[in-house]
This record gives structure tokens, sequence and C-alpha cells, in this order.
């Protein structure tokens, strides 16, 4: 049975330790370990094997496992056009003087030793994001020339290739969360992503419905088209609260948990996610990797979610494809 993991990103302000300890006592089998915090730092693991065995020994103490970690926040800012919001997210040491191109380049040589980091630990999926230079052209207004749009996926390309290089160099493979703000968030920003690319196999997709269902997207149809591509699976999910005439998708820059909001984040099982479909799914292309929980819920408190979510995937999880077709019994042969 696939493994049940739980994303430290939204619990990067508690100690690596007090985490370990919340996730075992709850149940999971493991962890996806956000690159934030004191959960994982790159810099300390590729300068010095003993800080990535003292990780392992803490995971070990509580019996948890690690399949996957992931550095969102850095990745974002290899694409991005830089501004005083990336300040608040990134490491010092990659912010420099926040001189724009200075801290891409910075972010994408992180990017790099993520890589490397994943290797050493023992793990070969790393998730994140990418970042993108032409999502602020998203309403396309001003006018979008289609030439500026080619150029920000080419932009994409030249930064992402040899960072991916690295990636193939150690046997670790990239997955994006397909997420707004990215270079690909929905399902033809995805297909044209990965023709930018040439449809290199270190790319892939971190499958995240939560970002799906607000867009109006399938996410069941999603697992099935782009099969091949789905290296990590991550389970949000979202209320949808349109249609009185007043809340819209665009949420009116309205803060989460505000119920004039057009949708929200919710704790998983408790939104418009069709999730047993999506484990069906996930079930007929054979995806065996870890299902990592990402509790996102500004109304609800995370102690509660986390055990709760926990709860209701491993049921969804528990369904197993069976051996023959039910009506196999009808047949006299």
């Amino acid at each position: 049975m696939r493994p049940v993991t739980l994303f430290t990103g939204q619990w990067a302000d508690l100690p690596f330790e007090e985490v370990c300890r919340l996730a075992a006592e709850w149940g999971y089998d493991g962890l996806e370990i956000a690159c934030s915090g004191d959960h994982f730092d790159v810099a300390q693991a590729v300068a010095d094997p003993s800080y990535v065995e003292q990780k392992r020994a803490q995971l070990d103490k509580h019996g948890l496992k690690v399949w996957t970690i992931s550095n969102h926040l850095v990745g974002q800012a290899v694409c991005d056009l830089i501004d005083e919001r990336h300040k608040a997210i990134l490491p010092a040491r990659i912010w420099g003087e926040g001189d724009p191109e200075s801290v891409r380049q910075a972010a994408a040589e992180d990017m790099k030793n993520t890589a490397r980091a994943a290797a050493l630990l023992g793990v070969n999926t790393v998730v994140g994001f990418t970042g993108s230079s032409i999502w602020h052209t998203v309403a396309m207004f001003p006018p979008t020339p289609a030439s500026m749009v080619e150029a920000g996926y080419q932009d994409f390309a030249d930064r992402w290739n040899p960072i991916l290089d690295v990636f193939d160099e150690v046997g670790v493979r990239f997955a994006h969360e397909i997420h707004p703000s990215e270079i690909a968030y929905d399902y033809y920003t995805t297909q044209r992503t990965l023709e930018a690319i040439g449809h290199r196999p270190a790319f892939g997709l971190n499958w995240d419905p939560s970002h799906m269902v607000w867009q109006d997207l399938d996410p069941v149809a999603f697992i099935l088209d782009f099969k091949d591509r789905i290296y990590h699976v991550d389970c949000k999910d979202t209320r949808m609260r349109v249609g009185d005439g007043r809340k819209g998708r665009m949420s009116s820059h309205l803060p989460w948990a505000d119920m004039r909001r057009g949708w929200d984040f919710v704790s998983t099982g408790r939104g418009d996610v069709p999730w047993e479909d999506c484990f069906r799914a996930l079930n007929s292309i054979g995806y065996d990797g870890p299902i990592s929980i990402e509790w996102e819920d500004a109304g609800m408190d995370r102690l509660d979610g986390a055990r709760e979510a926990l709860s209701y995937i491993r049921t969804l999880n528990s369904i197993t494809p069976p051996a023959t077709a039910f009506d196999a019994a009808f047949s006299t042969e």
C-alpha cells in the first residue's frame, strides 16, 4: 500500500523534532520534508555529511521515512519577476542584496544543490515551484503579444534545463506543482511547459487537486492524461462558494477563511475535490509513490486537521484494484 506522509511546509514554525513526534503519534508513515525552518537546509546538507545523518536519525527515532523533499520557495524565485514579497520567503543567502537577476541565479544554484541534497538523503523526488516571468500577463491586458508569452516559456527552459541537468546527474526527478503564479498552472500551460523542455524525464508533476478545482479543471482527467508525469501526489482540498452573484473566483484580494471569498483551501476531505474518483484514477495509472497530506485550512486548527485528514485518506488509499473483473464470475470460460 502507498505510504501516507505529512508535508511539513505549513509546520515550518515548529522544530523538526516536534513535527516528527506529532506525525508519528498520529500514525503517518513519513514526511514530505520542506526545505524551510529547521526542517531541511540544502546548504548544510551538501556541505556537511553529518547533517543528513542527523536528519535520518531523527526520522528513525520516530519510525518515520522520507520519500520526497520540497523546495517550493526557492524554486519560485528561479523565473519570477523579483520584488519585495520574495524577501520574506527566501533564505538570506538567496536574497543577498535583492538584485533581481542575482536572486534568480542564486535560486537556480540552490535548486541544483537541492537535487544533490535529495540524493544524499536517499530520495529520488524533489517537489517545488518554478516561478514564471509571464504570470503577471494572465489577464491579457494590457494586450499581451504572443511573442511575449513565447519568451516566457523560453526563459523557463533556459533557466531550468541547466538545473534539470544536475537532477539527471544525481538520479533525482523534479515534480512541479501545477499552481497559479507558476509557468504551468492549468491543463494547457502544463502541455506547453513540457513541450518547452522537450518532455525530458527529469521534469514531472506534483498532482495537487486543490489548485485545479477552483479553476474548473478536472483533477481526474489530469491524472489520466498526464499519467506518465505524475511523480508525486499532494492531498489538499478546496471548498467552492461561488454562485451568489457576489463571490468570484478571483476572490477579491480577501484573506483566507473570509466567508466572502469565492473559494478557500480546507482540510482534506472537507471540500469539493472528488477524492474517490481521484484515487481510482491513481490506481488505474499504477501510481505507487507516496500520498502526502498538505494541510491548509485557515478556519480549522491544524492539529485536528492533520489527524482527521490522515484517517480520511487512509480509507481511500486502501481501495485495491481487483485481480479480475467483477463480471468474470458470470463467464463460463
